[in-house]
């Protein structure tokens, strides 16, 4: 999905109206502020500008409801369907039912067509730093952990170690990938099967019972108690879960 924010070049802004006058006076007044304003004026024609691939796709819309053929909504909907890029929407109406359906139907911000420049472009640069947070937000969390922390138990996911305390411990490839499987479901049961199956995902040769094999052996580095548990607790025909100790 094409919802980039602008990187240290200029701001592509791509404008879907009928009104070239309009359209003109548009480019007039943002080009010198730091956008480049591409125009069309179909609706089919702005759908497929929109959701062009490739490293000119632009970073904002304008988007008039009022368009001959196919209106603003439909051609919102069509983008929507294919990228998530900031859109402010421009009715001559100022009708509340229109405003609320298109946001409904995925606009960002709304603008009636009697606006000042000054509001457009402190609008289209709001959407700009919405969609810019969003995309960071986003990029974070899809990101992996580089650590994951369980208590006094460290596990650095790229360096492949672990530290119980202050102590290192010296862990097997395969008591690492499932100790950090554990860990970085805390709070949640892992099952026999489901630990079974990344594990040969990892190309590890393991079986059924020797998954609690390595579980016991895990324990044992953690100074962990099967029956009283501070890390790994056994649930009865479930599996496994990693608790935070007290």
């Amino acid at each position: 999905m094409n919802s980039a924010a602008p990187d240290s070049g200029r701001t592509r802004l791509l404008m879907i109206d009928d009104d070239k006058k309009l359209c003109r006076l548009v480019t007039t007044y943002l080009e010198p502020l730091g956008f480049d304003v591409a125009a069309v004026h179909t609706g089919p024609e702005g759908v497929e500008r929109a959701t062009a691939p490739g490293p000119g796709a632009p970073h904002a819309l304008i988007l008039d409801v009022m368009l001959p053929g196919m209106d603003g909504f439909e051609v919102l909907k069509r983008i929507r369907k294919k990228s998530t890029v900031p859109v402010l929407m421009l009715t001559a109406r100022g009708d509340e039912t229109d405003r609320i359906v298109g946001l409904e139907v995925g606009a960002d911000d709304y603008l009636p067509k009697t606006f000042s420049t000054r509001e457009l472009l402190a609008r289209l640069r709001a959407v700009l730093r919405r969609s810019a947070l969003n995309a960071t937000v986003t990029a974070n969390a899809e990101a992996p952990p580089k650590e994951v922390v369980v208590g006094d138990l460290r596990l650095n996911l790229d360096a492949r170690s672990a530290v119980l305390g202050a102590e290192p411990l010296v862990l097997t490839p395969v008591e690492f990938d499932l100790l950090a499987s554990l860990a970085k479901a805390k709070g949640r049961i892992k099952s026999r099967e489901a630990l079974l199956d990344e594990a040969r995902d990892r190309n590890y040769d393991v079986f059924d019972r020797s998954i609690d094999v390595h579980i016991s052996s895990l324990r044992k580095k953690l100074h962990d108690d099967a029956k009283e548990p501070r890390f790994i607790r056994t649930v009865r025909s479930a599996g496994y879960m990693m608790v935070a100790p007290e």
